[in-house]
């Protein structure tokens, strides 16, 4: 019997087999929208190419990596922000970032253009300057009423994905974006207490705002980031500087009844059982080794077996914004047979595209309505 595709994606979420296999992409991102789609909401994109659609809710969260983030963050009497344009770099608007609190000033710098932004120097430039985040920063309230709207919205369409405040998600991957990773991996071998204490200040404000999130309707919500795959810090290191941290935030959102979704740009091996551990309900995004994954998604799946849902697996940029028709329809079988045999998976691109072909994308989603269960 066909299912609606908010049906069909919940059950590949509650790791069950629906009547075919879900597709779907990681956050349609503007630029994509506005240079091939004349500027159409995602969720409109989703259904105009019949893919299951996971619409992200970013609203009043402050993410630096959103295109037009860099001048929203919040205020208040404490943490006065302001952003002022310094320059530019190519087609990169160099923006200066100062906060003004009682204890002293911070600062830091980023580069935006039309596809992204990224950090040019970071807001921690000595130890001490934790003191003025723990103290001042604020964190705001989710729009819970406009997250809801959103949910209306989709309705069968699809389901509604939530993210925990902060420039990313998980306390290590929000730390990373406050001090370079070079030398905060380097902390974690000279000074470990302080990335404790940095980490623990990320975990007390992350669990503040996951407070605000009671009543909201998300289906999931996504934490994690790239900073905790496996390509970039040990294993090791992942166990004492991410899962802790990772699991009570968990915790805490399955207590107001959200699934979570855990974010590794698929940078995997070695973490495996940290990801089950950390109580996660599904896994992504499964970067295969073409795009920067440490293993193929189907190597993922035979060491995690059932125990959680998988999310990705399609190789963005050399796959599906390069290759054949063709390749991209074998692609789709190939992780149809190998990963989502069993049900429990959707089949998604790894990561953000933004120059992929109109046609490439209809491809990839008539491919895997052709796999049934």
């Amino acid at each position: 019997m066909s299912m609606t595709a908010r049906d069909r994606l919940l059950c590949a979420l509650s790791k069950g087999k629906p009547d075919r296999l879900p597709v779907s992409i990681h956050q349609w991102q503007q630029y994509h929208l506005d240079t091939y789609l004349d500027g159409i909401p995602a969720l409109e994109a989703f259904r105009k190419f019949g893919l299951d659609a996971q619409v992200q809710f970013h609203q009043g969260m402050g993410q630096f990596w959103i295109v037009d983030g860099q001048v929203t963050m919040i205020n208040s009497p404490d943490w006065n922000y302001e952003a002022n344009a310094v320059g530019m770099d190519g087609d990169a608007a160099i923006m200066e970032h100062i906060i003004r609190t009682p204890g002293g000033d911070l600062s830091y710098k980023t580069a935006t253009n039309s596809k992204t932004t990224w950090m040019l120097e970071y807001m921690i430039k000595q130890d001490e300057d934790i003191e003025l985040i723990r103290k001042y920063m604020p964190v705001p309230a989710l729009d819970t009423k406009s997250a809801n709207e959103l949910s209306d919205a989709i309705g069968d369409d699809g389901i509604l994905r939530g993210f925990v405040w902060g420039d990313q998600a998980g306390c290590w991957q929000h730390a990373c974006l406050l001090k370079d990773v070079n030398q905060l991996i380097l902390d974690c071998f000279d000074k470990p207490d302080w990335v404790h204490k940095l980490l623990s200040i990320m975990l007390e404000k992350k669990l503040r705002f996951i407070e605000t999130m009671k009543g909201a309707r998300f289906d999931i919500v996504e934490t994690g980031g790239g900073a905790s795959s496996s390509t970039l810090i040990s294993p090791n290191f992942h166990e004492e500087f991410c899962l802790p941290y990772d699991r009570k935030m968990h915790d805490a959102l399955h207590s107001l009844g959200f699934l979570v979704t855990y974010h590794t740009c698929g940078g995997t091996r070695g973490i495996e059982e940290m990801i089950i551990t950390n109580g996660a309900d599904a896994s992504e995004t499964l970067a295969p080794m073409s795009i920067g994954g440490n293993q193929e998604p189907w190597e993922f799946k035979a060491k995690v077996g059932d125990r959680i849902a998988l999310i990705g697996g399609v190789d963005q940029s050399s796959v599906l914004t390069n290759e054949t028709e063709e390749k991209i329809r074998d692609t789709v079988f190939e992780l149809f047979q190998k990963v989502g045999y069993d049900g429990g998976y959707i089949c998604s691109m790894a990561d953000h595209f933004f120059d992929t072909p109109l046609q490439n994308l209809q491809v990839f989603a008539d491919a895997a309505r052709e796999c049934a269960y």
